[in-house]
């Protein structure tokens, strides 16, 4: 049995397009450049915001200067719109429960800015108890770097042999490579099925109830 479960947050344990794509677009329209469509923002999120704002930013205009006038227009609005449409996949909060009930450690490692992150887990998983919620922090690499998970495993004393490791992309599955943990990569999430194949992941579910037999 597996003693650490570390989930990805956007894609892996809420769908949170929707908002993430609303309040980009709120920012663009904000400084004046054109917006995007639902369906391309899927391919943008998953490197940090700073990365999103880039792709989303017209050629020529994805300078630092730009990314951070983004930035300035984007937290304060999403910060207040981010459960606006957001919501856990389906049979994500069965799976959390039975994982807790099982007594195995739950972990968060997200891309997203860490004030997000947080405010997102404490509303939609109220009666979870993850031992940490990580997200980017100021100064230190985003995924996939390891750090994130370096940190989760100094804060649960839990070895890299006995942690699973849960995401939608690329990004997380290089993330666990690097780290030195067991992935498993999900197709419910905002990445196709064969970005996951790439790396191949130890596994690759479909449904939120398979994650359990595989800890």
């Amino acid at each position: 049995m597996k003693k650490l479960v570390i989930f990805d947050l956007d894609g892996t344990l809420l769908n949170t397009i929707a908002d993430l794509a609303q309040s980009t677009n709120h920012a663009l329209r904000t400084l004046g450049y054109p917006t995007h469509e639902l369906s391309e923002y899927p391919f943008m999120v998953g490197n940090g915001i700073n990365k999103l704002f880039e792709r989303a930013l017209p050629e020529g205009e994805k300078t630092p200067e730009n990314v951070l006038r983004m930035r300035a227009e984007f937290i304060p609005y999403y910060n207040v719109h981010n459960a606006d449409m957001s919501q856990p996949y389906p049979g994500i909060q069965a799976l959390l429960n039975r994982l807790q009930a099982l007594g195995i450690q739950l972990a968060v490692a997200s891309n997203k800015y860490q004030e997000a992150t947080t405010k997102l887990i404490r509303h939609y998983f109220p009666n979870i108890h993850f031992a940490a919620v990580l997200g980017q922090r100021e100064g230190l690499p985003v995924k996939p770097d390891p750090c994130i998970v370096h940190d989760i495993l100094r804060i649960t004393a839990v070895s890299p042999a006995d942690v699973l490791y849960v995401g939608d992309s690329g990004v997380d599955m290089l993330t666990a490579r690097n780290a030195g943990v067991e992935a498993c990569g999900v197709t419910w999430g905002f990445r196709p099925r064969t970005e996951l194949e790439e790396y191949t992941p130890a596994h690759i579910v479909d449904k939120a109830e398979d994650l359990e037999k595989l800890c």
